[in-house]
């Protein structure tokens, strides 16, 4: 089949498999394995940390008894290296008997116990990246049964070992199967970072109608070097990206890295604003057992989680980028509401970075404004009035506001 009848086919396609279940109206929030415990399998050596049942619970209890879950953290994802290098008898993947004894069932009801939802990682190559068995096509519709018979509410479909034609049939193919099973589980479709993330090689439209979420680019790195450049990469791309966004289809920059060992204080609240003001799904990769206070503040800082959360979902856009190396961001709410982030990209000292609202593009009026990280808050704030933010080397000021009167 010629590549333009597979497009012509897959368009007729998406039709009958739109994911529209009612799941991620807004972004999702939880944990994942991936970036900080990667494939760790040496539970020999690495009991605590290596990819095993007992690290899961370990999150999922942390999740619960520190504050997480009532924030709206709710999912656990396992991503790669948690499957057994051979499937059953009946050609079902099967968990490592060695690291996950209990089996994912198991795992699943003791997360749920805890009003937790669990995550699974597949891949549609011939194998996963780290080298697992894959999901090729010919066993995407058992091992989306068996995801949904172990009660698994979420699945990262990744796309190592798989070409492009694969990938335009055994995505659609995916959701389709995870639609056929009844149990709502969440798809998040690594497709278009396999395809450099832009037009005319990846379809927005048809990603919207078959996955709840997307990968679009690079995988993060613990570094803010990494940080900085999905950053630029989103904000570049932001005219085709932001209006691929919305209740239910999340493009994803990948997962929050607060709390490890590459970001500053001043970067992690960088990672969190831009985070929320994109949209992004808030899944953390960290070790929440050893989380130092300050990590803690910044992931549970409530009016940052409400605006990622906000139900309007319109991803924020990059209004200004100046020559002083200072950004500006700006995201719609709801109730005609609205956040800012000033991100500074420079290295040297605090800038002062002098603006009004008025040059921001808001309409005349008086301005409530809320200060993320600080807490405080400006009443009152003219459009028109000119007022200036002193923004940290590699930091953020970020503000709340909505209109309180007319001017």
């Amino acid at each position: 089949m010629e590549l333009v009848d597979l497009t012509l086919f897959l368009t007729g396609l998406s039709l009958t498999v739109a994911l529209d279940n009612g799941l991620l109206r807004t972004p999702p929030m939880g944990w994942m394995a991936w970036e900080r415990f990667r494939c760790d399998i040496d539970c020999t050596y690495d009991p605590k940390n290596c990819i095993s049942e007992g690290l899961f619970r370990d999150m999922a209890d942390r999740l619960v008894e520190d504050g997480w879950k009532e924030l709206g953290y709710e999912y656990v994802i396992i991503d790669d290296c948690w499957v057994s290098k051979q499937r059953d008898d009946q050609g079902r993947l099967q968990p490592d008997p060695t690291r996950f004894p209990g089996g994912i069932a198991k795992l699943a009801r003791y997360i749920h116990d805890r009003g937790l939802k669990l995550g699974i990682y597949s891949d549609m190559g011939s194998h996963t990246c780290m080298g697992f068995p894959g999901t090729t096509l010919d066993k995407i519709e058992i091992d989306a049964q068996t995801f949904a018979s172990w009660g698994v509410d979420y699945l990262k479909f990744d796309g190592c070992y798989s070409n492009p034609v694969e990938q335009m049939l055994g995505y659609p193919q995916m959701s389709k199967a995870l639609n056929a099973t009844g149990r709502p589980i969440a798809y998040s479709c690594s497709w278009p970072a396999y395809l450099g993330g832009l037009p005319p090689n990846v379809n927005y439209s048809l990603l919207g109608e078959i996955c709840h979420l997307w990968r679009n680019y690079d995988d993060i790195q613990d570094s803010w070097d990494s940080v900085q450049g999905i950053i630029e990469w989103f904000a570049s791309n932001q005219d085709v990206l932001q209006p691929a966004a919305g209740p239910g289809r999340w493009n994803d920059p990948d997962m929050l890295i607060i709390g490890n060992f590459g970001l500053s204080v001043e970067q992690a609240r960088s990672q969190m604003a831009l985070w929320a003001i994109m949209a992004a799904p808030l899944i953390m990769s960290n070790d929440l057992r050893n989380l130092d206070n300050w990590a803690t503040a910044i992931l549970q800082n409530k009016a940052a989680i409400a605006i990622n959360q906000d139900p309007l979902g319109i991803q924020g856009r990059r209004l200004v980028q100046e020559k002083s190396h200072i950004d500006v961001f700006w995201r719609p709410l709801s109730n005609s509401a609205s956040a800012l982030v000033f991100l500074s990209h420079r290295t040297d000292m605090p800038f002062l970075y002098h603006t009004s609202l008025a040059k921001l593009n808001y309409q005349p009026g008086n301005y409530m404004v809320y200060d993320v990280f600080t807490s405080s808050t400006v009443t009152r704030l003219k459009a028109s009035t000119d007022f200036t933010v002193s923004i940290n080397p590699t930091g953020v000021v970020m503000c709340f506001g909505h209109v309180t009167g007319a001017p």
